[in-house]
């Protein structure tokens, strides 16, 4: 592969900018330049210290956008990376780096095959648009979410999304994602009374009384699952009761817990079978919930069949339809969009220590983004 080649070139820029969330760092400058080069008209839409900006080109249905994000999670311990996190080294075939398989390559990617594609195609069956934020890493509520509240009330409506968060398993080309898991949070406080513990008939202890309501907690079916989703999990991930010392009894446990859902379950019904096994229990509790983000689901179609085939001409592989995995901002999309589904490249290194893409699937992602360009709009 040439050393320059024009996604691996852009690709390496990308990287080299410290976007840690939320910050830009100047990528979506880049980006800009590129697409205001190709006749888009370019929204920024700031909010807080979260950068976003909306870019379309034509008026024409079907609008297809490519959705992404420039920011990137913490790098960790510098000196355990074999090169510096944000200088992009080559390596044994890898291009190594902070956000270069998340999502730097997919951008990069993103760009060179609009490039290519409108090259060939000046006037497309169809318009184009890039929806990308800082704010995906992180919070989430200042990033896309207000985007497509933006675009929502003005009535405007994508037809196809791909966003580019990294899909493949095993090898590129494996696998697409056409839904997520929906994410419910809760923040419990069982009250109890303190005191001291020799005297457990002054006190109440809250951890005892909690516990058997937790072992039910994680004995529940919450559902079955579906064709599309395993079923349900509950998991907690902190919990906390105590002074420090070793002879009081606490007033208070606090425990943090996160359910994944399908379609199968709601999460007004999650909350309600919860609070009611903590109340069956005789618990003084309460919770604090927090929902980030709601189930969605493609069902196979016409951006899904376009882009199987734009994998299979260029990789030879049959992808697989799926829906594991975290959160995306996918869930956003799916509210002004009927068709979203997310394909990248290998994630077997992101979030992680010498975070890498393999060098020679650049050119392979482009060529699937544009092969898909050419199947949808032409």
């Amino acid at each position: 592969m040439s050393k320059d080649d024009p996604t691996l070139t852009l690709t390496r820029q990308l990287i080299g900018l410290h976007s840690i969330t939320p910050a830009d760092a100047g990528c979506q400058d880049i980006l800009i330049a590129r697409l205001a080069a190709l006749g888009f008209t370019i929204e920024r839409m700031r909010h807080g210290e979260v950068e976003n900006f909306w870019a379309r080109r034509g008026q024409q249905a079907p609008l297809l956008c490519f959705a992404g994000h420039t920011d990137v999670v913490p790098t960790g311990p510098h000196e355990q990376w074999h090169s510096a996190p944000f200088e992009p080294a080559e390596r044994d075939g890898l291009l190594f780096g902070r956000g270069a398989a998340d999502m730097k390559a997919s951008l990069a990617s993103f760009v060179v095959a609009v490039e290519q594609f409108l090259a060939q195609h000046p006037e497309p069956r169809g318009s184009i648009a890039f929806l990308i934020t800082s704010d995906e890493e992180g919070p989430a509520v200042d990033g896309t979410v207000r985007v497509v509240e933006t675009l929502a009330e003005r009535g405007e409506c994508i037809d196809y999304c791909i966003v580019g968060e990294p899909t493949s398993a095993q090898q590129f080309g494996d696998t697409i994602k056409n839904g997520r898991r929906g994410s419910l949070s809760g923040l419990l406080r069982v009250y109890g009374v303190q005191g001291h513990i020799a005297y457990p008939q002054l006190a109440r202890n809250p951890v005892h009384q909690a516990a058997p309501a937790l072992a039910e907690l994680a004995a529940t079916v919450w559902d079955e699952g579906n064709a599309h989703f395993p079923p349900t999990s509950w998991q907690i991930s902190n919990i906390h009761a105590g002074t420090g010392a070793g002879n009081v009894i606490p007033g208070e446990l606090q425990l943090q817990f996160n359910f994944r859902y399908g379609t199968a379950s709601t999460a007004e019904s999650l909350k309600a079978r919860l609070e009611a096994i903590l109340s069956r229990h005789g618990l003084d509790y309460e919770v604090h919930w927090t929902l980030s983000g709601r189930p969605f689901l493609t069902e196979p179609g016409k951006l899904s069949q376009a882009l199987q085939q734009a994998i299979r001409e260029h990789t030879g592989l049959d992808a697989a339809l799926s829906t594991t995995g975290g959160t995306s901002d996918g869930r956003f999309i799916a509210a002004i969009c009927p068709q979203v589904v997310e394909f990248g490249p290998l994630n077997a290194t992101i979030h992680k220590l010498n975070e890498c893409v393999a060098v020679a699937d650049l050119p392979k992602l482009t060529n699937v983004y544009r092969r898909s360009l050419e199947l949808l709009l032409t």
